[in-house]
């Protein structure tokens, strides 16, 4: 059972509609049967399954292999990282786990560029471990991160020289927001408690054996918002969560990647309260969040790119048979390990007219396999267009359209039908018409959104 919630709580309706959008925004889509059997939870129990897992997570469908069916290299073989975290989102049974891994990759953007797989992949897996945690220790596991350490300069912070990178984007990103609750004498007096770390380099590995080195600590009095003392890296992660301002940032950015309303006022101050008086942890809060009325009765949002490829390959029963989904990403608009910028990914930003395109890609790469060709017909010759409708809507799982999407798709039915002439086979025309709704349906405004 949750624990009572700090705030208002949804009290309509939990049928597959509000699970397939709990699914879709606390996972990766469902797969064919799961919106189903998680309303059958009720809400209470449909979240708990998300925020409570059981056990280690697993891995349920073939192994991630390429197209030649070699094993994927994510270390070694460009891509290949992309796609092995791609096949975790398709194939765990930890949804929300891996959804909130994401959410702290996009919070703490990292980008392999100043680093390299070997460093992100394991940086994945802490975020992994700190998903639902307490975010005071995941705010110090990100500060000594080795990929970290590289991406913001933390390796090359020493007394005397400070370097501001990590320091201001810790306040400014991560725990308090722009101009908020400091100024920029906090932000060098911050870099100085963060001085001390450093690495080697190996001619194989790259950067390796990073530490903190006392000898380049600045162990001098620091003065951060309006506390001194001889602060070091573990007291600035302090320092910075236990600001009043922090609570009200957090709760607002981690609010904006389930909903789409503005969370109201006393909604705000109920989770902030409820998150202080937790000692900062995150599970409570998601717990809430996910089953606050305006989860399920507010606006939809756009489908992050990676989150609606995963949800493709879910609907569809597929797993990871090709790397071309690390190109695929990067014309959707979101490389994992490749963040645009240290601010992450603009969620608002996810379909102007060039990452649309990319989409219409990645639904071409998810039916390859699946074209239907060749002198038969799976589902006979004396079809009609609404049938054809729904067996292409079975193909990707069941999801029910709208009635403006269903319209469309059948009036495009009924017009492909009208085009048949003398010289074209039943089976020609019936393949065309399935592959054409095949293509559609993931690209309508249904599957965009949730």
């Amino acid at each position: 059972m949750l624990d009572p919630s700090p705030t208002a709580v949804y009290g309509g309706k939990f049928a597959e509609e509000q699970a397939t959008r709990l699914l879709w925004r606390a996972g990766f889509g469902p797969r064919p049967g799961d919106a189903e059997r998680l309303a059958g939870l009720g809400m209470e129990g449909a979240v708990a399954s998300l925020t409570r897992p059981v056990g280690a997570a697993r891995l349920i469908g073939a192994a991630p292999h390429d197209e030649h069916g070699y094993p994927l290299d994510p270390i070694n073989t460009w891509g290949d990282d992309h796609c092995w975290w791609l096949d975790r989102m398709v194939r765990s049974n930890q949804q929300l786990v891996e959804r909130m891994t994401l959410v702290w990759h996009s919070w703490f953007a990292t980008s392999e560029e100043a680093s390299n797989a070997r460093l992100m992949i394991k940086q994945n897996w802490m975020m992994r471990r700190n998903a639902l945690g307490n975010f005071h220790q995941l705010l110090l596991d990100v500060t000594v991160d080795p990929a970290m350490l590289l991406w913001l300069n933390g390796n090359t912070n020493y007394k005397g020289s400070p370097n501001e990178n990590y320091g201001r984007e810790m306040l400014e990103l991560f725990t308090l927001g722009a101009d908020r609750g400091y100024n920029q004498d906090d932000v060098h007096q911050n870099a100085r408690a963060l001085t001390g770390w450093t690495n080697d380099w190996d001619e194989e590995q790259g950067p390796v054996n990073f530490r903190f080195e006392p000898k380049l600590h600045d162990y001098g009095i620091k003065r951060i918002f309006g506390h001194r003392g001889r602060f070091d890296w573990r007291d600035s992660c302090r320092l910075a969560v236990t600001h009043p301002d922090h609570p009200s940032f957090l709760i607002r950015k981690l609010w904006g990647y389930f909903v789409g309303a503005d969370i109201p006022r006393n909604t705000a101050h109920a989770l902030e309260l409820a998150y202080v008086r937790s000692g900062h942890e995150i599970r409570p809060l998601i717990e809430a969040i996910l089953r606050h009325p305006l989860f399920y009765e507010g606006p939809r949002l756009v489908t992050p790119p990676v989150v609606w490829t995963a949800g493709l390959l879910r609907a569809s029963r597929q797993t990871i048979t090709t790397t071309s989904w690390a190109w695929i990403a990067g014309l959707t608009g979101q490389v994992l390990f490749q963040p645009p910028n240290v601010s992450g990914w603009n969620y608002a930003q996810w379909l102007d007219t060039s990452r649309w395109a990319g989409r219409l890609e990645a639904v071409d790469v998810a039916l390859q396999n699946h074209v239907l060709n060749g002198k038969t017909y799976p589902y006979g010759i004396t079809e009609n267009a609404k049938q054809a409708y729904q067996h292409a809507i079975e193909f990707w799982g069941g999801r029910p359209l709208s009635g403006t999407a269903q319209g469309n798709l059948l009036a495009l039915g009924r017009q492909i039908a009208r085009g048949q002439n003398q010289t074209w086979e039943q089976v020609e025309f019936r393949q065309l018409r399935q592959n054409a709704l095949r293509n559609l349906i993931p690209m309508t405004p249904d599957w965009m959104t949730a």
